[in-house]
């Protein structure tokens, strides 16, 4: 009787060991399938991303020299390559030469591009967003040689480079939308999105 006891003993743990191995593969299984299905999506999402940016390139222009360069041929290829950028026509723009920097070995030119968006109620608009251009010279480089631009936007230290990243307009609606709030600190509190479109005259 013990032995027939202990043989049912054996084959219930058995069954059980079988159970969880089978219960242990099935998870394993389910696992691999979950990583394999999520590398599948970000190759998806990269492959149809490369398309879009394939039909629709990152615009740049064809920067001067160093030895072509003055400061307001600089302010106008400035301009040129802001008008490649996409955005809303309510947007206007300007650029100022603002200053040169002698850094030693080279010259720091500063430039401001300054946006906003007239309205009927107020056609000189009373806050702006600025994106700050830098175009370097270096003292010792060949005249031949390319000059260095980079641009910040305005309350922001990542620097960028031409052709390098895709504008969006939105990113100067959140710079006027951050002073906005900071002008009137209420305006978060009281539906700022919808003021600040009062503002603006923007859609989101």
């Amino acid at each position: 009787m013990k032995w027939t006891k202990h043989v049912r003993f054996q084959e219930e743990v058995n069954v059980a060991k079988e159970s969880t191995s089978q219960t242990a593969d099935t998870q394993d299984t389910t696992s691999v399938t979950e990583v394999a299905l999520a590398l599948a999506e970000d190759v998806i999402a990269a492959a149809v991303q490369s398309v879009k940016e394939a039909e629709n390139p990152i615009k740049n222009i064809d920067w001067v020299t160093h030895g072509e360069f003055s400061a307001e041929r600089g302010r106008k290829q400035i301009e040129q390559f802001v008008l490649k950028w996409e955005y809303h026509s309510r947007w206007v723009h300007y650029t100022d030469f603002l200053r040169r920097e002698d850094m030693g070995h080279s010259f720091h030119y500063i430039y401001c591009v300054r946006w906003s968006i007239p309205t009927a109620q107020i056609p000189i608009a009373q806050i702006t967003a600025g994106v700050y251009f830098t175009i370097k010279i270096h003292k010792k480089k060949p005249p031949d040689t390319p000059i260095d631009v980079s641009y910040v936007f305005e309350g922001q230290s990542l620097v960028h480079r031409p052709g390098m990243i895709r504008f969006r307009d939105k990113w100067l609606s959140d710079i006027i939308e951050a002073k906005c709030i900071l002008i009137n600190p209420n305006m978060f509190q009281f539906n700022s999105i919808g003021i600040f479109q009062n503002i603006v005259g923007l859609d989101f």
